[in-house]
């Protein structure tokens, strides 16, 4: 059987010019290209967005105000686009930081290459314990209140340390292993 106004040549060739599939390279086509446009809305530069070095987690669970996370294996970086952070264990210490650059609040990026931070923006750069380097940032990354319980290390989203207003407090948050 076919369609109403469906010529009968048709339906006994099948001959299908007139329908709206897509072919297995055109769906590909598609998919990518959508994936790319995903990965741009939250600031993943497309060609670098297959070889990104840093590991996407979602936290354990939540103690309070804080997502907790388990203690990192070894040096490097993971990032929580869900709660806005960023865990790093760089010689053993742990540091939580915000995700968003001081500068002008964009989300930071890990550049696995020269192991340090970089503001996509502005090309603000830091250190993995958060020390500025260079760019249009006038501080350091932002510190998260950070402590260890057992195997998790459980982060304070609310209490976050500027390095110029509470010195003393962003050089303490961290967590020596």
């Amino acid at each position: 059987m076919h369609p109403p106004g469906t010529p009968a040549s048709e339906a006994t060739t099948g001959d299908c010019a007139n329908c709206t599939l897509h072919d297995r390279r055109g769906f590909l086509r598609e998919a990518a290209a959508a994936t790319v446009a995903a990965l741009g809305a939250v600031g993943v530069h497309p060609t670098i967005a297959g070889a990104l070095p840093v590991r996407w987690v979602s936290a354990l669970a939540r103690v309070g105000a804080g997502p907790t996370y388990p203690v990192p294996a070894t040096d490097g970086v993971q990032i929580d686009r869900d709660n806005q952070v960023i865990l790093v264990r760089w010689q053993n210490t742990v540091y939580a930081f915000n995700l968003s650059c001081p500068h002008q609040n964009t989300a930071l990026r890990w550049d696995e290459a020269d192991a340090r931070f970089q503001c996509p923006k502005h090309h603000s750069k830091y250190q993995p314990d958060g020390t500025f380097i260079s760019g249009r940032a006038t501080r350091n990354m932002d510190r998260l209140s950070v402590r260890r319980d057992a195997d998790t290390i459980v982060v304070d989203v609310d209490a976050m340390y500027k390095s110029n207003e509470d010195q003393a407090a962003w050089a303490a948050a961290i967590v020596r292993l």
